[in-house]
């Protein structure tokens, strides 16, 4: 029912952005936003989408109300006065050097360093034996305005021959280049339109992918839902790549990889029609023509290959394991009936990895790091001995590595680089970045508050020492809740700069996250998504009960899931809140399954096809459909990118555009739409702080802030 209608005209809105009545006011004239007769129908329920027209990116009309959009809320974000001050302290405290983990491929061990403010990181290479660096690859030579990212990388079983992914313009759309490592000279003609993927080699003569066909009409928001993996063999056109794994119409997936073991003998592909469950696969490469062996045949559970000895594979799984398990079973025989407990199934969710011939189990204790290191008989050899309480990155490597490395980091302390020693369990500092913030001055504290039917919900809140609990402070509530994903402690380089104004810092561990196994993500998907909501809501109200904050003072953030929790929450509870910050936010829930990779998020959500129930559930809380006229909502910025093929940005334009016509009172609601950008992965620093910049200067001067809190933090020069 998408229809192209004439452009629209721009009519004044007398709007005013929400101050004390003693400060002086900021008039806003938003652009009119058309409404359209398009109508939907669901179990004999009529539902009105007036700002359908919107979906159509590829409209010369929604461009131009993105253009309009956009004049109306940087003229505004303009206009705060400290905005400059801010995203210059922004880049004060993140122009620091920045190292990634380093790893050994062939004759070179390679890494990842940003000098500071670069827009995106630099892949370095050091030989064996010498101290040189080099440059290996360095994105910021990809595009002028730093737009082009590294989306990946993979070396051949040598370490002789690279493959690595490039996204442009923030899309999951990526092309893939193959370099000869050792002169870093491409060898072969790029490989275009592969989307969801890794790239793993077969030895050196070539390496698996997967994509879908490219879809008809706009390719970045057209529905894609068959993947496919394939074997790209080099000296080869992509034309000939042979496709190993889906593509009939009898049975689709929606998401599909393939691994190839450390040692070149099998090939594992796992297949998933959602976000949640797969089937696993077996390849004997060894063997030409080996069929493929069903490990696990149904997708009601997640399980993958964790490595091999010989024949004998490593599994991790939630199958009949809640909270995960290692199990081992030889490739003759892998079906779950033949598997083994080799790392037992605890209270705690468990995410293992291995290296250096030694296995490591990371858990998570109230979304707190605790490591165990296992040897190949499944012995305890020790606890690993972490710097402090927070979050250890991956603990692996390859079999052969002798020393490995992890990172470790919390809400107040920037992440540094160990290495370990597999043999006698010591870690040694191998990189602590030098950075303008002193975490001295933070404090970070873990609480457990009662969501509404008493569930009980942790929260790390962080700030700087001597806060007083006087209601004043201006508190950031930062959420997710949904498909498994853990917030751990991690320290947030914009974050700091927010604590320096004084600003509190929260993250709850909200249900249908992974911070407590199936059982706590399932307690937040589908019908039960209302508890995501609610645990959120709940948090806000322990922070003004306890004094750390008020309604006031309190803004609420979150991206992509998050940015559905920020908007239900917002219309569910306009009053909580003074400021909201959804960010590429899933805002229309009745028909995000219909772009792009969306319906592979009906495990958590469900669709509103599924059955009148589940449309009636959906519909109850969709922020867009309960944008409600004669509402006070808080001053609003939605943020998204034009190139988000992820979660699409109709919906914040649709989101947008109802809060702008409902809105009651004098509160801002405003959309700001970053251009050739897109989710967020791979988005230049430039850009970043200038989101960040915006997003703290529009929440403390709505908050009443006519200066910022704390200036004493900004030097002279940037006074100014």
């Amino acid at each position: 029912m998408n229809q192209r209608f004439s452009i629209f005209a721009v009519a004044l809105l007398a709007l005013t952005s929400c101050k004390d009545e003693s400060k002086s006011d900021m008039a806003l004239n938003y652009p009119a936003t058309k409404k359209v007769d398009t109508t939907d129908t669901y179990f004999d329920t009529e539902v009105k989408d007036p700002y359908r027209w919107l979906e159509d990116d590829l409209s010369d009309e929604t461009a131009q109300w993105v253009k309009a959009q956009n004049e109306v809320t940087f003229g505004y974000l303009e206009n705060i006065p400290y905005r400059s001050q801010m995203e210059a302290r922004l880049k004060e405290i993140w122009n620091y050097e920045k190292l990634g983990a380093p790893y050994k491929e062939g004759d070179y061990t390679y890494y990842s360093k940003n000098d500071g403010l670069q827009n995106q990181s630099v892949i370095y290479r050091k030989k064996d034996g010498e101290d040189k660096e080099e440059v290996f690859l360095d994105p910021n030579t990809f595009s002028e305005d730093g737009t082009t990212s590294l989306s990946g990388l993979s070396f051949s079983k040598s370490g002789n021959l690279a493959a690595y992914s490039i996204s442009e313009g923030g899309s999951d759309w990526r092309k893939v280049i193959v370099i000869d490592a050792v002169s870093r000279t491409v060898v072969e003609d790029t490989l275009n339109d592969i989307k969801f993927s890794g790239i793993s080699w077969k030895g050196d003569e070539g390496f698996f992918y997967s994509s879908y066909d490219k879809p008809e009409g706009s390719e970045l928001s057209a529905k894609t839902d068959q993947h496919k993996l394939y074997y790209h063999k080099l000296g080869t056109p992509q034309s000939e790549d042979a496709l190993i794994f889906g593509g009939t119409e009898e049975e689709k997936h929606r998401y599909v990889g393939g691994r190839v073991t450390e040692d070149d003998k099998y090939l594992m592909i796992s297949a998933s029609v959602s976000t949640n469950g797969n089937k696993l696969f077996l390849k004997d490469l060894s063997t030409p023509d080996a069929p493929l062996t069903a490990i696990v045949d149904h997708t009601d559970s997640n399980t993958n290959l964790l490595t091999n000895e010989g024949s004998t594979l490593f599994l991790v799984t939630d199958l009949d394991a809640p909270n995960q398990r290692v199990v081992k079973t030889d490739a003759a025989n892998p079906t779950p009936e033949n598997w083994e407990d080799f790392i037992a199934e605890t209270e705690n969710v468990l995410s293992p990895s291995t290296g250096a011939g030694y296995f490591f189990a990371e858990y998570m204790v109230d979304a707190v790091s605790k490591v165990l290191q296992y040897n190949y008989e499944g012995e305890l050899v020790r606890e690993v001995e972490l710097p402090g309480i927070g979050s250890v990155g991956r603990i692996g490597g390859k079999k052969e590595d002798t020393t490995l490395y992890y990172s470790f980091t919390n809400y107040k302390t920037p992440g540094s680089i160990y290495s370990y020693n597999p043999e006698d369990g010591s870690s040694q500092v191998y990189f602590s970045p030098e950075i303008s913030f002193n975490p001295d001055d933070y404090e970070s504290e873990q609480v457990f508050y009662e969501s509404k039917d008493g569930t009980k919900v942790p929260m790390i809140i962080t700030y700087k020492k001597g806060l007083e609990k006087n209601g004043k402070n201006p508190a950031m509530l930062y959420g997710y809740g949904g498909f498994n994903i853990s917030l751990t402690p991690s320290f947030s380089t914009a974050m700091a700069v927010w604590m320096e104004q004084g600003g509190i810092y929260a993250v709850p561990n909200l249900r249908g996250g992974g911070e407590y196994g199936k059982e706590w993500h399932d307690a937040g998907t589908q019908m039960q998504k209302q508890n995501v909501f609610d645990d959120f809501i709940a948090a806000g109200e322990y922070l003004i009960a306890e004094g750390y904050t008020s309604p006031e003072y309190l803004a609420v953030r979150g991206g992509s899931n998050g940015g559905l929790l920020v908007g239900a929450v917002m219309t569910q509870r306009p009053d909580l809140m003074k400021v909201a910050i959804p960010m590429v936010g899933v805002l229309d829930m009745l028909r995000y399954h219909t772009f792009t990779a969306g319906a592979g998020w009906a495990y958590d959500y469900g669709t509103a096809e599924q059955s009148k129930e589940m449309f009636d559930y959906l519909k109850g809380y969709s922020p867009v459909h309960n944008v409600k006229e004669g509402t006070h909502y808080p001053a609003t910025l939605v943020t998204t990118g034009d190139h988000d093929d992820r979660v699409v940005p109709a919906h914040s334009f649709k989101f947008a555009a109802e809060l702008q016509d409902k809105q009651t009172g004098s509160n801002p609601t405003l959309i700001r739409i970053e251009t050739n950008a897109g989710h967020g992965a791979g988005t230049p620093v430039s850009k970043t702080i200038e989101l960040y910049s915006d997003i703290f200067s529009f929440a403390l001067y709505n908050m009443g802030f006519e200066t910022l809190p704390n200036q004493a933090v900004l030097k002279d020069e940037i006074k100014g």
